[in-house]
């Protein structure tokens, strides 16, 4: 008989808001909510792609038309056009010259309109829609389609220019990323869908891509080209990729059944909120946020991920707590400019993931060590790799600064549902996980040993509290061999979630 846990502790008022959906009233009395997670989410998500938002029928005044009839219409008239032109693309399919490098270069300003049922195609041909360094240019009701842009390259805002906006535009089918990412770029209302690699590479050759906002997509079926089996180890796929982005709002966004992680925030990320999304069947995790810092995680709906990639790992016998929430080096850091100073998770519902949240730290990863798989990249404390070897590593402020850290993460308020059967799991798809890998590499690293795993598990101020707990949950501290109940995890020296309710099944 499995044991059955009740703790009833800590501001039970605030817990229901997790069964309601609404904020707590203060003052209100204690009650432990009782529904399951609402369905509403799910009827509001943005469910473009099924039936994309129309153009204007007409050319809006002013416009220059774009003829589906000529081969290249759009951009020789691209070329002919001065800066800040309309261009209103008519119904039909629009092509390219048939040269692999053809494409349009917009001017500054330039909108492009697709009138409804507009499609630019790229026949498996062309590999770039949209490129160029021209700023602020907007790409709207658009169907882009069949480019084939090389792996980590993407086919509209190909050159990553600044101020973009891609709004009610579909996105699919094409090799490479649907889109790259500028600064102050804008992607609303769209669906990128069933494309090679990603959905959206946000990566900038040069420089850090700020003020980025994704808001109110849908993002399905990307990474059709299973590029982690082709590059083993790669992480290069996912719905999105975030690379040295430096404030991002991701809200609103459906994203699901991507091969891989549906969003991947990874290396020297910072100020993010990710924030009313539903995030949900893709094979990996739902989100990972590696090797980064500073973000709000809240009011998401995150449910049956990593089923595929997880059970891949359970099935060889991998004991590491694989987790749909996967913070990898990341956590909160004052010095680092952003609107919160640590990494808070809260009033998300997960439900039938395989595991819940892992927050991890290797030991072996940092500047200028060869675990470090952010290749020549150094945190964003150390502007100089170099320095970060001996002797000067081995103490303070280079011994804390040549490291990311998971630190400062606050996780409160949530719920986390579990249904095995649901799943179709036995083991290994029920963990928390707070820990770190026994230090060993290379041979001189000042981070040998344990030390990084007693820092994660108790002095780098991770916490838990406040959750709401159904099912048959286990919690991994300190390194992979330490499983336990919720009565060790609470107690010392872990203790963790304080005020949590613990249950076995909804009404039990």
């Amino acid at each position: 008989m499995a044991i059955r846990w009740r703790i009833w502790a800590g501001p039970a008022a605030a817990l229901a808001l997790l069964a309601t959906g609404c904020e707590s009233t203060p003052g209100a009395p204690a009650a432990e909510p009782t529904s399951r997670p609402s369905t509403s989410a799910a009827r509001s998500v943005a469910r473009v792609c099924a039936k994309p938002a129309a153009g204007p029928a007409k050319a809006p005044p002013g416009a220059v038309t774009v003829d589906p009839g000529v081969v290249g219409d759009l951009v020789a008239k691209t070329k002919k056009s001065p800066a800040n032109t309309t261009f209103w693309l008519r119904p039909g399919k629009h092509r390219l010259d048939p040269d692999r490098y053809a494409q349009v270069i917009p001017k500054k300003g330039n909108r492009y309109l697709g009138a409804p049922g507009a499609v630019l195609d790229g026949g498996k041909t062309n590999q770039y829609a949209f490129g160029g360094s021209a700023h602020d240019v907007t790409v709207s009701h658009l169907t882009v389609q069949r480019f084939v842009a090389p792996p980590d390259e993407g086919v509209v805002n190909h050159d990553s220019a600044d101020g973009w906006v891609i709004e009610y535009a579909t996105i699919r089918r094409n090799s490479g990323a649907g889109l790259m990412a500028g600064a102050r770029q804008r992607v609303r209302a769209s669906c990128l869908r069933d494309n090679g690699q990603y959905g959206m590479n946000a990566y900038k050759a040069k420089g850090r891509i700020s003020g980025l906002v994704v808001e109110g997509n849908e993002i399905v079926g990307n990474n059709t080209g299973d590029w982690e089996r082709r590059r083993k180890g790669c992480g290069c796929t996912g719905g999105i990729k975030f690379w040295a982005v430096d404030g991002a709002d991701i809200r609103g966004n459906w994203v699901h059944d991507n091969r891989g992680t549906g969003l991947w925030a990874d290396t020297n990320n910072n100020d993010f909120r990710i924030e009313s999304n539903v995030i949900e069947a893709n094979d990996g995790a739902a989100l990972i946020y590696e090797t980064s810092y500073n973000a709000v995680i809240r009011k998401n709906t995150i449910r049956r991920n990593n089923w595929v990639e997880g059970r891949r790992y359970a099935d060889r016998d991998d004991n590491f707590p694989y987790a749909t929430v996967y913070l990898s080096e990341s956590g909160g850091e004052p010095r680092v400019k952003a609107r919160t100073s640590k990494i808070e998770i809260y009033r998300n519902v997960l439900e039938n993931n395989w595991s819940g949240i892992t927050l991890w730290e290797n030991a072996d990863r940092f500047c200028n060590s060869p675990a470090n798989t952010s290749s020549g990249d150094c945190t964003l404390l150390v502007k100089n790799t170099d320095r970060c070897a001996r002797p000067a590593i081995s103490k303070d402020p280079l011994y804390s600064d040549c490291r990311w850290k998971t630190q400062r993460v606050d996780i409160h308020h949530n719920r986390f549902v579990l249904d095995k059967s649901a799943v179709e799991c036995t083991v290994r798809c029920d963990r928390m996980a707070l820990l770190a890998n026994y230090g060993t590499y290379p041979d001189w690293s000042p981070y040998q040993g344990e030390q990084v795993a007693e820092a994660i598990t108790r002095d780098q101020h991770n916490r838990w509290h406040d959750n709401v707990y159904v099912g048959p949950w286990k919690f991994v501290a300190h390194d992979p061999s330490r499983v336990l109940d919720p009565g060790q995890w609470q107690g010392r020296p872990y203790q963790q979630d304080e005020g949590s309710i613990f249950r076995v099944r909804d009404g039990g």
